[in-house]
C-alpha cells in the first residue's frame, strides 16, 4: 500500500470520528445548556404571536395588512425551521387566502 492510500484511509477514518462526535456533543450540549427548553419557548412565543394575528385578522372580515403579513410570514418560516407542528400549517393557508390591505 503507497503512503498516499494510507493517508487517505487516516483521514476517512478521522473524518468519520469527528462525525460521530459532533453528533453525540450537540445533544449532550443542548441538555447542558437548557437549549431545549429555550427553543421550545420561542416556538412558543412565535404560535402565541401568529395566532394573535391570525385571530386579529379573522376579526376584521378576514382580512389582513400587508406588515401584518410580512411579519407573520417570517414568524412561521422561524417557526418551520425549529420544526414546528403542522397546526400552524393549516393557519398559514388560511391567512394566505385572506384579503390583503395597506
Amino acid at each position: 500500500m503507497g503512503t498516499l492510500a494510507i493517508v487517505a484511509q487516516y483521514c476517512g477514518i478521522a473524518t468519520t470520528i469527528a462525525a460521530a462526535v459532533a453528533l453525540l456533543v450537540k445533544p449532550v450540549r443542548e441538555k447542558l445548556f437548557g437549549l431545549t427548553e429555550i427553543k421550545e419557548g420561542q416556538k412558543c412565543l412565535l404560535r402565541a404571536q401568529m395566532l394573535s394575528i391570525y385571530y386579529h385578522a379573522k376579526d376584521n372580515s378576514n382580512t389582513i395588512r400587508q406588515y401584518e403579513l410580512e411579519n407573520f410570514l417570517l414568524m412561521y418560516a422561524a417557526y418551520k425551521a425549529m420544526r414546528g407542528n403542522s397546526f400552524m400549517t393549516k393557519i398559514n393557508k388560511e391567512i394566505m387566502e385572506m384579503e390583503v390591505t395597506t
